[in-house]
């Protein structure tokens, strides 16, 4: 991480204690929970018997000011355990009790600013003077440690930037952000919907949103077939046996729905399709000249996701990953890498994404499978293809999964906000858990590498991020309508249906509006729409045989038919067409 990032981690933590120092000033039997930095902000927990309100954040947000303009030092010092407990006993905050009895240490990290004393390991900025601009978003509930088996808690969102001008910049995008939610858009343009009545998490594909969702898995499965890529479906469920052996009942089972039992069998629904990809390998014995195998899958997996975290297509039980297995020799690795890399590049390009930040995570310092030299020749491969092709990308030292090192591609959309991606994730576990092997050149078997490979990441997600970066004004290749019909009179119904049929003998996804209604209405609601294209009839344009035309809200002028279909192909259609 940069200084810049650190320095804000260590403001937005010292911000999140004085609003706790507030709360408590305005709240004297508050109970603290925990209070951390997040990424843009911090937030902290609050058990208050009387529900946190608007005009409760002002008043919250006036203390922190007051505070701040003190200066307040933020000193450290330590305690023993019983200390540690008694202080906090005296202050009435069990939930920090429950921490320090939960931590195990022998010395527990407190600091301090002005009457405010908190459990904490920092680090701390000087003093509150030095807090130049914060702002409380939000408050919302959220369970202690994030367990429904816990009370309810109400938690404060806030923010806090360098200066005035970062922060006026990220609330202007908070704001734009707003008008962008995927979820009022999804509504607004009929897209898809979550019903109480089907379960929350649960999405439901409208035809519209199907359309598009179509197109993006045509263009992604014949993609994958030019990169040599195996297409493979696999079951919903599995028994319990493979997900013992794969390690999810022992590490994962917290965020896999209870089992069901079948002719005395247990199953699961899958929350991964890694195993199933394993097994679909290990039913044949594979040579060194077989590889690399490559199987591909949009698989639909489900996970138990709390009802607070649910967040329209953001997070949801039942997604379809984008997923793929990368099985090879070690010979094979540097080439893979490079291959996975640029597909996945190339794929967001596709979609409109170009402004990317790269992350290599490296073997965690402790627990970790597989041997030093393996992570050494995978760590390498991961960095050698980012070089090769002169992309610049941070390193997290010690941040991989205990399994393997990984790359992380991360989109910046058009206002600015960042979302994680695709990844490339060697595997150093599963091979070694489901005995895969090969015949190497010396007719011995060998384990191969395995690498977890996702472009999109989950189809749910990926099209909420679509929703959000184009405000619902999709590009012509992927709007679900390209072009809708407006008449001006019923003399002008005739020759507009010859127009439609013309139109998707071009393949082009055409609507018609034939109403009564006005045209100046019938544009406004077209354009609420965000269909791209209106084609225009009335009398003029029967009687010269033209189209007039307006592409989104500009008006384009007439054109013949033959013209319109080449301005549309010639500049406002993606390469992606070409590939379905």
């Amino acid at each position: 991480m940069s200084e810049l990032i650190n320095n804000l981690d260590t403001l937005r933590h010292s911000t999140s204690h004085v609003l706790a120092q507030a709360v408590l000033k305005l709240f004297p039997d508050a109970k603290l929970g925990i209070g951390p930095a997040i990424n843009d902000g911090f937030y902290y927990d609050f058990d208050i018997d009387t529900p946190i309100t608007e005009d409760d954040l002002i008043n919250i947000e006036s203390i922190m000011s007051d505070i701040i303009k003190e200066g307040q030092p933020f000193t450290q010092f330590s305690l023993d355990k019983d200390s540690s407990l008694k202080k906090l006993e005296k202050s009435n905050q069990p939930y920090k009790c429950e921490l320090i009895k939960d931590l195990q240490l022998d010395h527990y990290s407190f600091y301090e600013n002005g009457p405010f004393i908190d459990l904490c390991k920092g680090p701390h900025i000087e003093n509150t003077k030095q807090i130049k601009a914060f702002k409380l978003l939000k408050v919302s509930g959220a369970y202690w440690k994030g367990s429904e088996a816990n009370k309810m808690l109400q938690r404060i969102y806030g923010t806090a930037f360098l200066n005035s001008k970062d922060l006026k910049i990220y609330l202007n995008q908070l704001e734009e952000a707003k008008k962008r939610d995927h979820r009022k858009l999804g509504k607004e343009l009929s897209l898809f919907s979550i019903k109480d009545d089907v379960g929350g998490g649960l999405i439901l594909w409208h035809p519209k949103g199907s359309i598009m969702r179509n197109i993006i898995e045509t263009f992604w499965k014949n993609k994958h077939l030019e990169q040599g890529y195996d297409l493979v479906y696999t079951p919903h469920i599995g028994k319990a046996d493979l997900w013992k052996t794969s390690g999810h009942l022992d590490f994962y089972e917290e965020n896999m729905y209870d089992k069901m039992s079948i002719e005395n069998q247990d199953y699961y629904l899958r929350p991964m399709n890694c195993p199933f990809h394993i097994m679909i390998y290990n039913s044949a014995l594979h040579s060194y000249r077989n590889l690399p195998i490559r199987y591909a899958e949009l698989g639909t997996v489900y996970r138990f996701e709390r009802s607070g975290v649910l967040q329209g297509l953001f997070r949801v039980r039942g997604f379809t990953q984008d997923d793929a297995h990368i099985i090879c020799s070690k010979e094979d690795i540097n080439d893979e890498i490079e291959r996975a890399l640029i597909f996945s590049l190339d794929m967001l390009r596709v979609f409109g994404f170009s402004d990317f930040e790269l992350f290599v995570s490296t073997k965690p310092a402790e627990k970790f499978v597989g041997n030093p030299d393996q992570w050494s020749l995978a760590e390498s491969a991961l960095k050698q293809a980012l070089e090769k092709h002169h992309l610049s990308y941070r390193v997290d030292e010690g941040g991989g999964a205990f399994y393997g090192p990984k790359i992380d591609i991360k989109i910046n959309d058009a206002i600015g906000r960042q979302w994680q991606c695709s990844t490339i994730q060697f595997d150093f576990n599963l091979p070694s858990q489901f005995n895969m092997s090969f015949i190497n050149t010396h007719g011995d078997k060998e384990e191969p590498y395995m690498i977890h490979r996702a472009l999109l990441g989950s189809l749910e997600r990926f099209f909420g991020i679509l929703i959000e970066h184009y405000s619902g004004w999709f590009p012509t290749w992927l709007a679900p309508t390209q072009c809708i019909i407006l008449t001006i009179n019923s003399n002008a119904i005739a020759y507009a249906h010859s127009v439609i049929d013309q139109l998707k003998a071009h393949q082009i996804r055409v609507n018609q509006d034939f109403s009564t209604e006005k045209i100046g209405y019938k544009i406004r609601q077209s354009i609420a729409q965000k269909i791209p294209y209106m084609i225009i009839i009335g009398d003029q344009e029967v009687n010269e045989n033209v189209l007039t035309i307006r592409h989104k809200k500009n008006n384009l002028g007439s054109y013949s038919m033959p013209d319109f279909i080449k301005k549309f192909y010639k500049e406002f259609i993606s390469p992606i067409d070409n590939a379905i």
